[in-house]
């Protein structure tokens, strides 16, 4: 299926690594030119080199995304770079482990800064532009918004709200025909990931639990199955497809994982 995503300019916060470089492998492979926003000039510029390597296009800004000048002028500098804007995927931010009971004020603010406060950032300061170009957004979300995780207020409140946002969003953009999603995370193996496995006295053995609880096929969603999904709901394939909260997790969420 062709998703006419060629020459497409879309940002992709945390495209570095982990689901954020799957989205832009895929996108990159669609015809689409993944433009990177993250923090790390090093780290952007390897995924880029990766992408290119391929054959395929790709271009990175650096920008701290807790640091609201800077979504600012990292919008300003992919226009600068590119002169358009069709799509932008927020998919920066971390499982932080600020918790009730050990947590504490500044943690739980810096949690919602790192987490949900540049979503909105990076959506106000690209809407001129998908409103020229009619443009979608792709908020990527996770499964603690809606079954929990225990230790971990500030990640689960901040991904209840990018699902409130995406919802919200698709209601205040329907008269420009923005269209605005969601794809909800659940267990999904990244570099990150493996480090928090690894802290455990027996990483195999927990990761057998978690994937025993996995519905479908009992194994955990690649960074590609998500990214596929993505750039789907960015494309005019999905034309008609807004506001909806997309669980590409193998029935995590909403089948019984007591099934055996």
């Amino acid at each position: 299926m062709d998703l006419n995503l060629d020459k497409k300019i879309i940002i992709v916060t945390g495209g570095a690594k982990g689901i954020g470089y799957g989205i832009c492998e895929v996108l990159a492979g669609e015809g689409a030119i993944p433009v990177i926003v993250g923090r790390n000039d090093g780290d952007n510029q390897k995924a880029v080199r990766a992408i290119e390597e391929k054959g395929r296009q790709a271009s990175a800004v650096i920008g701290e995304l807790t640091d609201p000048g800077a979504c600012e002028n990292a919008i300003a500098e992919v226009l600068k770079k590119h002169g358009r804007i069709d799509g932008l995927v927020n998919n920066a931010g971390v499982n932080d482990g600020v918790s009730l009971e050990n947590g504490s004020y500044e943690s739980f603010v810096a949690s919602l800064n790192k987490n949900l406060t540049h979503y909105y950032l990076m959506a106000h300061h690209i809407l001129p532009e998908l409103k020229k170009n009619g443009g979608a957004i792709v908020n990527i979300g996770s499964k603690t918004s809606l079954t929990g995780q225990g230790g971990t207020s500030g990640y689960a409140a901040a991904n209840g709200g990018r699902n409130a946002l995406t919802r919200e969003w698709a209601v205040e953009l329907l008269p420009y025909g923005i269209r605005v999603n969601a794809v909800i995370v659940s267990e999904c193996y990244t570099p990150l990931y493996e480090k928090w496995i690894k802290t455990f006295p027996d990483p195999e053995e927990k990761l057998k639990t978690i994937t025993e609880k996995i519905p479908l096929e009992n194994r955990m969603t690649t960074a590609g199955e998500i990214a596929n999904t993505v750039a789907f709901l960015l494309s005019d394939k999905s034309s008609h497809t807004t506001g909806q909260l997309v669980y590409v997790d193998g029935g995590y969420v909403h089948l019984d994982r007591a099934l055996t």
